[in-house]
């Protein structure tokens, strides 16, 4: 653009009265205007100024646009990991539980590693066997072109250079072969360090597009090195705007004296579309192969697997008591006699039980029945042998003898008659549980205390392992006392007069107690059937030690009224253990004991004197009774030397206390 100028004259020239420059005479001055400088001088100032404000602006914008990004990119994998890791779950979850979805991805995992295999291995040798027929067709062209491009240059007589290039040109170009499809290409390049003669005129030749960079060194050093021999090697071509495979052949041509480098360059991309065409129809054929299979392993196992399922649903209703369901059958075939043998075992199932559970109506309504009309009978009984038990002082030796007999059996059969009434409440499943919160180890005292005749009388001593202060729990104490009533009566009369030791503990979620004895033990086929009703381990049931048989059947029918646990151990001369397990709050599942079933050894207090020793709990000895106490006070609790004193834990020590006496620490009323 040509801005607009004008002649602005001179005042300085007309005051000093000087005369117009010749050269410069009838020309026009040029000047620039100058009013603009400043103008233009404050808007370049004011846009550097600008240029920092719009920098923050646009750190500010960048920093935005990058958190929004990151937040976005953090929300996204947020969601995608979390969908990805339930996709798994649901995977392995379908994989462990459902047999027809396992079976039908093992076969298409199989097949797809199958025919990705045997594809890659045709593929290999459908390549191979395309590339051995055009190397081979390549060798016997290139042998057959060389030959007559040498016989040529041996029978050409041309001495200009004109001449010698024209000849070079046209006998090339024929063995190129140009017509609508090139069928091969060459490169002509004169060997290095070789003399040059004076009618050397070419020094290279090369098909379009072509340089001698295109044959591999490795080639051109064979060629070069070698007589008359031909050599080949891969290499790429480039065509137009792609690369495509080829053949290098190389050999040896003379010309006018001089040693030249003939290659010729055979184009395999007629062969590679052929192979990718038979690979996508190998690729395309599998996969619809794989899902043929696919479907056929679906419907095939779904044909297997659904009768099993069916048959996995009713055989789980008839264990819920449903004993009326049974299986379609359809067919004569396997799966058919498979239904109709299990429709069979149903049927029978079903009469049995229906005939054992009449016969144990019966049983428990003739428990009951008798157990009821025996009371009347067998308090009178009672009454009269309480009569002569009284009286059998006046008796001679014999009447007193039979006295004394037929008040014990009297009071052996009350007891029996008593856990036949408790049994048939239980079977009748009248029987409540009246659960309220105490403290248990006042029950275990109060068992304890009620429990030490009978441990004097065996010469057995009763030792009490318990944290300090209380464990209150939410329990039927009258159950829970004739529990462990049971079980410690239990491990004295088996005890053979050696320790019981009795281990208290509480975790979250349970209270533990567990009674351990010495003496002659049990196997663990014993352990497993000690709970069973009338059952003894002494084959001649013998009477010499043990009740009517019911009691550790009525403890485990009691525990299982707390959802509890009542578990036991025993080993051969080793002694037994039992273990009650039973929840702080009522309605609470048990995660686990905090007791151990098999027991560690427990060092026990005192010496091997033999004496009985009643050790209720661990800590401060008690505070000496008055010296001379008041007659009503005598059986009264004497007060512990501090109620909140801390003990040892469960399992951290011995008990170190002296012996206290069970009406020290023990409730003085009955459940």
């Amino acid at each position: 653009m040509v801005s607009a100028t004008k002649q602005v004259p001179d005042p300085s020239g007309a005051d000093s009265g000087r005369a117009p420059d010749a050269a410069g005479a009838g020309q026009p001055e040029v000047r620039p205007e100058r009013h603009a400088a400043p103008e233009h001088t404050d808007a370049l100032a004011a846009g550097l100024m600008r240029l920092p404000l719009r920098a923050s602006i646009w750190k500010r914008r960048t920093l935005i646009v990058s958190l929004r990004v990151a937040r976005l990119v953090r929300t996204g994998l947020g969601r995608v990991f979390p969908a990805l890791r339930y996709l798994a779950k649901s995977l392995h979850r379908r994989w462990r539980r459902s047999l027809q979805f396992r079976t039908v991805l093992t076969t298409l995992l199989l097949s797809v590693t199958s025919f990705a295999v045997v594809g890659a291995y045709l593929s290999n040798q459908i390549a191979n066997n395309l590339f051995q027929e055009r190397l081979t067709q390549a060798e016997s062209e290139t042998r057959y072109n060389v030959k007559q491009v040498q016989d040529t240059f041996d029978g050409a007589q041309v001495t200009d250079q004109s001449s010698v290039i024209t000849l070079v040109y046209d006998t090339l170009t024929a063995v190129e072969g140009r017509g609508d499809i090139i069928q091969r290409r060459y490169v002509f390049e004169a060997m290095p360090e070789q003399t040059k003669p004076r009618n050397r005129w070419v020094e290279s030749r090369a098909s379009d597009q072509l340089t001698v960079s295109v044959i591999p060194p490795e080639l051109r050093k064979a060629v070069q090195q070698s007589g008359k021999d031909q050599y080949w090697a891969s290499t790429v071509i480039p065509v137009g705007t792609e690369d495509r495979p080829g053949i290098a052949v190389g050999n040896k041509v003379t010309f006018n004296g001089t040693v030249y480098e003939l290659y010729l360059i055979y184009d395999l991309n007629t062969a590679q579309q052929t192979l990718d065409e038979i690979q996508s129809v190998l690729w395309a054929g599998g996969a619809v192969l794989v899902l043929i299979i696919g479907a056929i392993a679906w419907y095939v196992t779904r044909n297997v697997v659904s009768p099993v399922s069916h048959a996995a649903l009713v055989s789980e209703k008839l264990a819920a008591g449903q004993l009326q369901e049974r299986m379609v059958v359809k067919g004569e075939d396997e799966v058919a006699r498979l239904g109709a043998s299990f429709n069979h075992m149903a049927a029978s199932l079903q009469e049995q039980i229906t005939q054992l559970a009449t016969l144990s109506q019966m049983q428990q309504r003739f428990v009951s029945d008798v157990s009821h009309e025996l009371r009347t009978p067998l308090t009178t009984v009672r009454m009269a042998a309480e009569v002569l038990y009284d009286a059998r002082h006046d008796f001679d030796p014999i009447n007193k003898r039979s006295a004394e007999l037929l008040y014990n059996q009297v009071e052996r059969f009350q007891s029996l008659l008593s856990d036949l009434l408790e049994i048939s409440r239980f079977d009748a499943g009248v029987a409540v549980l009246d659960a309220e919160p105490e403290d248990i180890l006042q029950v275990i005292a109060h068992v304890i205390e009620g429990a030490a005749p009978v441990a004097a009388e065996y010469g057995c001593e009763i030792t009490l392992r318990a944290p300090a202060g209380g464990i209150v729990v939410e329990m039927d104490a009258r159950r829970i006392d004739r529990i462990l009533r049971n079980l410690i009566l239990n491990a004295v009369e088996h005890g053979e007069g050696k320790p019981v030791n009795i281990s208290v503990a509480a975790n979250r979620t349970a209270v533990g107690i567990a009674v351990r004895d010495h003496g002659i033990g049990m196997t663990p086929a014993e352990a497993a059937r000690v709970f069973d009703r009338f059952w003894r381990a002494d084959p001649a049931r013998a009477r010499t030690t043990g009740g009517s048989g019911l009691g550790l059947s009525i403890a485990m029918e009691d525990t299982k009224l707390h959802n509890g646990w009542l578990q036991a151990w025993g080993k051969k001369g080793s002694g037994a253990n039992f273990r009650l397990t039973i929840p702080l709050r009522q309605g609470e599942e048990i995660e686990r004991s905090p007791v151990q079933l098999e027991p560690g050894e427990i060092t026990l207090p005192g010496g091997p004197d033999g004496k009985n020793m009643l050790v209720l709990e661990r800590g401060p000895a008690p505070v000496p009774p008055a010296p001379d106490p008041a007659p009503e006070a005598a059986d009264s609790v004497p007060p512990r030397q501090d109620e909140h004193a801390e003990e040892p834990a469960l399992g951290s020590g011995d008990v170190t206390s002296p012996p206290r006496s069970a009406a020290s620490a023990a409730r003085k009323d009955s459940p």
